[in-house]
């Protein structure tokens, strides 16, 4: 089918959707299915005024932002590769890493955590999030204590040890040591975090 074909069609649908509503529908369901009937027509004029258009250097179809999701939804074909994803890299670069996060109970006590897990190189980096405030049950009453938060990034493989260094150097009898996936992020940073801890 030719543009000079598509472009007759668009106009041909719209003038017959036009009438087709002005002389069968009433007025109340012409208010209501008039934005329909424009929809349609704006939707026809764009797509023959693209495939028109003398500055694409591709065949229509292949122009139309939304042909490959078609096809993916109806002819059983996988879509556009151009889509982008933020996901890890496997890569040599990289390794997967994780977010652990861990309260402590005030300021020295999260300096001297950090610091340590930093030189140990059990991390990359530790976020000290000062000024929280924790409510939770402990052996069967609730409550309210001020805390500072340690936002961990390391590599997945050495969250065991990291567990194990946090328990040796917390006064909590059950420290929080919850850790959460990086599924993406900054490739260069991902990779300062994989040369900044221990294999």
């Amino acid at each position: 089918m030719t543009k000079t074909h598509i472009a007759k069609m668009a106009s041909t649908l719209c003038s017959k959707a036009s009438s087709s509503c002005s002389t069968i529908l009433s007025a109340s369901t012409l208010r209501r299915r008039l934005p329909l009937v424009g929809a349609f027509c704006v939707l026809s004029f764009g797509l023959s005024n693209l495939c028109l258009s003398s500055s694409l250097k591709t065949g229509c179809a292949q122009s139309l932002p939304f042909v490959s999701l078609l096809r993916s939804k109806f002819g059983g074909q996988s879509p556009a590769k151009s889509v982008r994803t933020i996901k890890m890299a496997s890569s040599s670069n990289t390794v997967p890493s994780i977010v652990v996060y861990v309260t402590v109970p005030n300021k020295e006590a999260g300096k001297k955590l950090a610091d340590s897990l930093v030189r140990e190189r059990l991390a990359a980096c530790v976020n000290r999030v000062p000024g929280i405030e924790s409510v939770y049950e402990w052996k069967g009453e609730i409550h309210t204590d001020a805390e500072e938060l340690l936002i961990i990034k390391t590599r997945q493989s050495l969250l065991e040890a990291l567990t194990e260094h946090v328990k040796a150097n917390h006064e909590y009898e059950v420290p929080e040591v919850i850790s959460l996936p990086i599924t993406g992020g900054n490739p260069q940073y991902l990779e300062w975090l994989k040369n900044s801890t221990r294999d």
